[in-house]
């Protein structure tokens, strides 16, 4: 089954559970390829927060509580009705599998009832695409990915076409600031947390080591700063320095590695994506770089329904063919290999 040509907006629904998060999104595709989120509605689960980390069967419970009502909202939100929609897309992978299965059952389910193909979506590729909605993505670019559970750098050819050229060698970026949060008791999430708290501190006054300074690939390492962030803490570093100066460092590493590979690669365009492009300071310096780059709209950082849709409607314009009802959730499913 494929979409019916676009003489009209192409409604598109897209779900992800892969996590904590319970988003729904709309997203309408005109014939000449622009794409509008209609909506985006997102239940954050709070029910975590005591355990300083996500975990995995209440995710999941919580998100077969929540999904119907998520799905009205988003529909109320749109303006639409369920019996609009032209195609669904549901993550697959990576992720929680039995939080991947309540929204991918569910994605399949609602498919087969109105007789709409159905597209399994890639997590990571679902956040490359989030950027769609705020700017035209012209292949080839650069798509950093920096989030509480990823931190990869792609060489994206064209859509489909994904090459793995860096990643993180021990933590994700934004798993780092979740840590160093919660070790200087600044709150959960980290990502927020640290941000509020860097406003108030200096950002020297924690001396930090720049991470893999003098390699030539382009990975990336927030392990080591984890340590030093600890080892100030025990020194009597307050909160808001700490914050500060391991803000100024993870911004700064991210950003040299990136500049590096699109001087090697010659690529203009960087896509900055996941829950931490939602950082100011991380925004700052690349609007500052000389490179074009380009964020996921407000709300679209985070994980998120609208962002599966966007993807799909990415894999529509491609020609890529609807998924199949047997698909399955993946834990780890790599978007692109080395």
């Amino acid at each position: 089954m494929t979409p019916q040509p676009l003489n009209d907006p192409l409604l598109i629904l897209g779900i992800d559970t892969s996590c904590d998060d319970t988003g729904v999104g709309v997203v309408a595709l005109y014939p000449g390829g622009r794409v509008e989120v209609r909506a985006n509605r997102i239940w954050s689960q709070t029910v975590h927060a005591s355990y300083g980390g996500v975990m995995p069967e209440l995710a999941s419970r919580e998100h077969v509580e929540r999904i119907d009502a998520v799905m009205e909202d988003a529909l109320k939100e749109a303006g639409v009705k369920v019996a609009d929609l032209g195609a669904v897309t549901a993550t697959s992978g990576p992720g929680l599998v039995g939080a991947l299965l309540v929204g991918l059952m569910y994605g399949k389910g609602l498919a087969q009832g109105l007789g709409v193909p159905f597209y399994a979506a890639h997590h990571l590729e679902g956040h490359i695409f989030a950027a769609a909605s705020e700017a035209e993505l012209q292949a080839p670019y650069l798509a950093l990915v920096v989030s509480g559970g990823h931190t990869h750098l792609f060489d994206v050819a064209q859509v489909g076409e994904y090459r793995l050229i860096g990643a993180t060698r021990d933590d994700a970026a934004g798993e780092a600031f979740d840590k160093i949060a919660r070790l200087a008791d600044l709150g959960y999430p980290g990502g927020p947390a640290i941000a509020e708290a860097a406003q108030r501190g200096n950002p020297r006054g924690v001396t930090f080591k720049e991470p893999m300074t003098g390699q030539s690939s382009y990975d990336f390492s927030f392990s080591g700063l984890k340590t030093a962030a600890l080892l100030a803490h025990r020194a009597g570093a307050s909160g808001e320095d700490l914050a500060a100066s391991f803000q100024a460092v993870a911004v700064k590493h991210l950003l040299k590695v990136t500049l590096r590979a699109a001087h090697d690669l010659d690529r203009r365009t960087v896509v900055v994506s996941g829950g931490v492009a939602a950082n100011r300071a991380l925004r700052e310096a690349f609007g500052a770089s000389g490179l074009r780059a380009v964020f996921p709209g407000q709300g679209l950082n985070t994980d998120n329904g609208a962002m599966i849709a966007l993807a799909g409607a990415a894999a529509i314009r491609s020609g890529r063919e609807p998924g199949g009802l047997d698909d399955g959730a993946a834990a780890y499913a790599p978007l692109a290999n080395v």
